[in-house]
């Protein structure tokens, strides 16, 4: 068993699966995403950059896409308590796992254009 694996089974049932979603989410996405644990939570880089963070909490997901993913959702994220560079998903509310997958996607983007080489 992995880091993330024992993070995730120290939650209720009905929160390891939410986990589990997005972190599958995640790795269809990114499947060269590399996982760790950073910050007490599972983490996720691309070309050795912050990708998203996720956590879970007694009564919502917290999601993390450094402040670029949440900036260029912010109009889908404002339903949502917000932090800089964090968004609560309740758990007493559908968990947006579409809107996820856009941001992981957005994100993976933004890290495969930072490390292109630059024009001469």
């Amino acid at each position: 068993m992995n880091e993330v694996d024992a993070y995730i089974e120290n939650f209720p049932e009905k929160v390891q699966s939410i986990l589990k979603q997005i972190r599958e989410i995640i790795f269809r996405i990114a499947p060269e995403a590399e996982e760790s644990i950073a910050y007490g939570m599972p983490a996720y880089k691309t070309h050795g950059k912050p990708l998203v963070y996720f956590a879970g909490y007694n009564h919502h997901i917290g999601f993390y896409a450094t402040p670029t993913g949440h900036e260029a959702f912010k109009e889908a994220l404002s339903i949502y308590k917000q932090g800089k560079g964090s968004v609560q998903f309740p758990l007493d509310q559908e968990i947006p796992f579409a809107l996820i997958g856009e941001i992981v996607k957005f994100r993976v983007d933004a890290n495969n254009k930072s490390t292109k080489p630059k024009p001469q």
